[in-house]
């Protein structure tokens, strides 16, 4: 699987927890320095940071591929939406939450997110 982080690094124990909870090996970790601008058009870096990340069409469209979104909800979004023009469906995706008491804070890795199944759920209720 290849592994898409648009957030901070992760540690090897986040790694490692991604690794058990998607039941499958990390072929490629590929980091993506994700900063945006705030006087230019979020939509027109959103594309352009997808194609910092390197991958060809094929790529996007064949490859088992799990994504780190951005923290900030409206770079998520524009990185999801981009995402799902390229692979025809939406990706999943790491959840990861504070640990509790930690200094300096740490986060660990929550669940991994299957947003294609929930879409699909939803769907259900048109």
């Amino acid at each position: 699987m290849i592994l898409v982080n648009f957030s901070h690094p992760l540690t090897t124990a986040q790694l490692a927890a991604i690794e058990t909870l998607a039941q499958e090996k990390t072929t490629q970790l590929i980091e993506v320095k994700t900063h945006f601008n705030e006087t230019q058009s979020y939509v027109e870096q959103a594309r352009a940071l997808i194609e910092s990340v390197g991958l060809t069409p094929a790529q996007w469209q064949q490859e088992r591929l799990l994504i780190n979104p951005p923290s900030l909800s409206a770079i998520a979004a524009l990185v999801l939406a981009e995402l799902h023009g390229r692979m025809g469906y939406f990706p999943s995706i790491i959840r990861l939450r504070p640990v509790p008491g930690s200094m300096p804070p740490q986060f660990e890795v929550a669940e991994i997110l299957n947003l294609h199944a929930v879409r699909e759920q939803a769907r259900l209720e048109r």
